[in-house]
């Protein structure tokens, strides 16, 4: 491999993981901040107790995505130095805000509700969580808007002398049309991983530990169900919308997310596909007619454009060279993403099925898929990004700069292959440590909330500062 393979592999194994992370975060802060809402609002001990319970999960997530995110930062300036170079003006703007606002609500306020509790009165100490939860969405906000202006460049000039990108509206980055529908997009995939955690951890509980906790658990299953649905339907209805937009401004990856060559009119979309072993082209497919013209236009009659001739058309307006991304890649990410999350809401709805009118389930079936329950749209949302990123290649900037040419050229393979092996062993290692942790604390159960017995002679202005975990 080359120094630019080896950066490639690098930025995507680190991003990934990260990744996985996020998701989590973003959708589990949501329902632990309607678990205590509800404690608030009624005074039942069931929903402080999930609040808890879910709380620690949620927060030993939040400290493994910090500390994996950071990573990603110090890359753009070591590995991608030229890259940096022409998109600073630019991409720098909603990071910063990203900084200087998003991460700021997050980490002031998460500060507050975890050493807050019976220091802060109910509703201050309520509202802690719910501006970290907005926190996470608006921090999701602003680097989606940089990515954003990565898949379709908005509000920006060249600079003709230094040959660098420069702001000049940073309204239209923030308003990007695809930054507008890929947040709505990923926050539905982020409440998809959430609901599919809460829900499989309480029904592992209510089937494991019959008696105990099952009002708690049983309640928490059900939201983490409806969350898991609700989610999908969300991600179905903006998905269609961002495949349309996408049409528009990368119609290239359109086409790779089919596999389709040549243009068609009406054109199909396969559910399943043989191709040859270069993915040159298609040897024998399942197909429903229409659907990709629907899910790309508007209209089961529209034209979809082939990637021969997309090929064609980016060689007379780019010049020569080779515009097609991984198709097998692109083809099969597409799909993983859509069947993986809609596999998670099928098993979501098995157990609202299971659990209806009181039951407890007893298939011994659901009860080993539960694992996969949050698993498959966490795989959904990873093979997601991956198509995402890998269907806009080979441009890192579409339309403006290639990733073969945003490299650092000084920053020579034996540096790669030991950051990357470092990379992903500590990496591995920090997995191992997330798991147990995890899993350590969801087999727990439900904590104790009784109130701890106070000496009489000790005043409020004496307590220790309350530590919730």
């Amino acid at each position: 491999m080359d120094a630019i393979e080896l950066a490639r592999w690098q930025f995507g194994i680190t991003t990934v993981y990260h990744f996985l992370f996020v998701p989590l975060t973003i959708g589990l802060v949501w329902l632990v901040a309607a678990f205590q809402t509800a404690w608030v609002r009624t005074g039942d001990e069931k929903w402080l107790k999930l609040t808890k319970f879910f709380g620690k999960l949620f927060l030993i997530n939040f400290a493994m995505g910090l500390v994996t995110g950071i990573v990603q930062e110090f890359q753009f300036g070591m590995n991608w130095s030229e890259y940096s170079r022409f998109v600073g003006d630019v991409f720098g703007a909603p990071l910063a805000m990203e900084a200087l606002v998003a991460f700021f609500l997050e980490s002031t306020f998460l500060g507050l509700w975890i050493f807050g509790w019976e220091k802060l009165p109910k509703k201050i100490h309520l509202a802690c969580i719910w501006i970290v939860a907005v926190g996470t969405v608006l921090s999701a906000y602003f680097i989606l808007a940089a990515n954003s202006w990565m898949q379709n460049p908005v509000g920006y000039r060249i600079d003709q002398a230094t040959g660098r990108a420069e702001l000049t509206d940073i309204v239209a980055v923030l308003t990007n049309k695809v930054a507008l529908i890929t947040v709505p997009h990923t926050i539905a995939g982020c409440f998809l991983v959430a609901g599919g955690l809460v829900a499989a951890v309480a029904v592992w509980h209510l089937v494991r530990r019959a008696g105990t906790d099952t009002a708690a658990f049983r309640s928490a299953a059900k939201i983490g169900a409806w969350t898991t649905l609700v989610a999908m339907g969300a991600m179905l209805l903006t998905g269609d919308i961002q495949g349309k937009i996408m049409t528009e401004v990368q119609p290239m990856k359109m086409a790779a997310a089919e596999a389709l060559y040549e243009s068609e009119q009406p054109a199909p979309f396969s559910v399943f596909t043989v191709g040859t072993l270069d993915g040159s082209r298609p040897v024998w497919s399942v197909e429903i007619p229409g659907l990709l013209s629907f899910l790309g236009t508007g209209s089961f009659d529209g034209r979809v454009e082939g990637i021969n001739d997309l090929q064609h058309e980016y060689e007379q307006k780019y010049g020569p060279g080779e515009y097609k991304p991984n198709i097998p890649l692109t083809y099969w990410t597409f799909r993983l993403m859509i069947g993986l999350g809609a596999a998670a809401a099928l098993l979501a709805l098995w157990i609202l099925w299971a659990t209806r009118r009181g039951r407890t389930p007893t298939s011994r079936w659901l009860v080993r898929s539960l694992p996969l329950l949050p698993l498959l749209p966490l795989v959904a949302n990873s093979t997601g990004w991956i198509f995402t990123e890998m269907g806009r290649q080979p441009w890192v900037v579409f339309g403006e700069m290639k990733t073969a040419a945003a490299n650092s050229p000084n920053v020579s393979v034996g540096y790669l292959v030991t950051s990357l092996a470092v990379f992903t062993l500590l990496y591995g290692v920090l997995a191992v440590i997330e798991v147990r942790l995890l899993l350590k604390y969801a087999r727990a159960g439900l904590p104790d909330v009784s109130p701890p017995v106070e000496k009489e002679a000790e005043s409020d202005e004496d307590r220790p500062l309350a530590f919730a975990y």
